[in-house]
């Protein structure tokens, strides 16, 4: 079964991307109002994600949103922002220190009531200090109770708002530790919260040496958990957050006929970081990307590639996809 597609951005993706050696950013950063504009520009765009205190707080809330109506936008997600400051480096919802785990989960919540009055029913919960770096260095049972207990607060404090768990191995820390698909479902699990589910980061898989659509397959198996999807490519050693399909094609095109075939009807949100690229041009190249792969499916016929994944032939997989592209 498919769904009509409904693309959205990250507006970050149209702003100055900083590196560890270009803190600057390679260009001009740019405003809210400017990032909205530069959306605008992308055909087929009808969604943006925000990053809470980044982009929304209480005080430009009804701005932001008054601008987003405007540009013809909706919300698609919110992120709140529980690691980009120092007072996150030895963790969120894991930390040690309790003042900091109540700060965390008050950021969450706040988030997930800025999403609510935006009309929108995803924030984004990535827990990318959670983790460690050296042996000996986290108490893993500890940490693992913190963050089940933190979620489960913020799930019940707004039913209504669904937290997405967006799991990556690393970076910043060396090791976070809802890293992997099977991490992210054992923590829905104990927290066995209806509004708490799953999101795929297609670099985060590649990083984690995991196929997207087999992970995507996992999801909706153990519980049709699968809510939101962010694409992007990378070489799989780092979260490059390239352009969709501009590495991993074929991949790209499994995963997007698993999507179909789980019945997924969520946002395909880009999360790229056009470091020396043009943000717009970077997102632009991303959904025609999506788009012909999407095509390509259509031209294959789904029924024909149910047969050859039923068969478990893998030259007959190959060969099917090498007619598709090269004729």
């Amino acid at each position: 079964m498919t769904h009509p597609l409904r693309f959205s951005a990250n507006i970050n993706t149209f702003n100055a991307c900083a590196d560890r050696y270009v803190l600057s950013g390679y260009g001009r950063r740019l405003s809210t109002e400017e990032l909205i504009q530069e959306a605008t520009k992308v055909e087929g765009l009808t969604g943006v994600e925000l990053v809470g205190m980044w982009h929304v707080n209480d005080d430009n809330l009804a701005q932001v949103q008054r601008r987003i109506r405007d540009a013809g936008f909706v919300v698609s997600c919110v992120t709140p922002d529980i690691w980009a400051s120092g007072k996150w480096g030895w963790g969120s919802f894991s930390a040690s220190d309790a003042r900091i785990r109540r700060e965390a989960i008050q950021e969450v919540k706040r988030s997930m009531e800025w999403a609510y009055q935006l009309g929108c029913d995803v924030v984004d919960l990535w827990f990318g200090q959670d983790g460690y770096d050296y042996p000996f260095q986290a108490d893993y049972l500890a940490a693992w109770d913190r963050i089940i207990e933190g979620t489960i607060e913020c799930a019940e404090h707004l039913p209504e708002v669904n937290l997405v768990i967006e799991y990556k191995p690393k970076e910043p820390r060396t090791h976070c530790f809802i890293g992997t698909v099977g991490k992210t479902l054992l923590l829905i699990q104990k927290v066995n919260k209806p509004n708490v589910k799953a999101m795929i980061d297609v670099g985060h898989t590649l990083m984690a040496y995991e196929d997207a659509a087999e992970s995507a397959a996992l999801l909706h198996y153990f519980g049709d958990r699968l809510y939101y999807m962010h694409f992007n490519d990378n070489w799989r050693l780092w979260d490059d957050d390239m352009t969709v399909g501009s590495v991993h094609t074929v991949e790209m095109l499994e995963l997007l006929y698993w999507l179909d075939r789980i019945g997924y009807s969520g946002w395909y949100a880009l999360d790229i970081f056009p470091y020396r690229e043009n943000g717009v041009r970077a997102a632009t190249e991303s959904i025609r990307w999506i788009k012909g792969l999407h095509g390509l499916l259509d031209k294959i016929g789904r029924e024909r590639i149910a047969q050859v994944i039923a068969s478990g032939n893998a030259m007959e997989a190959t060969a099917m996809i090498r007619e598709a592209l090269l004729g």
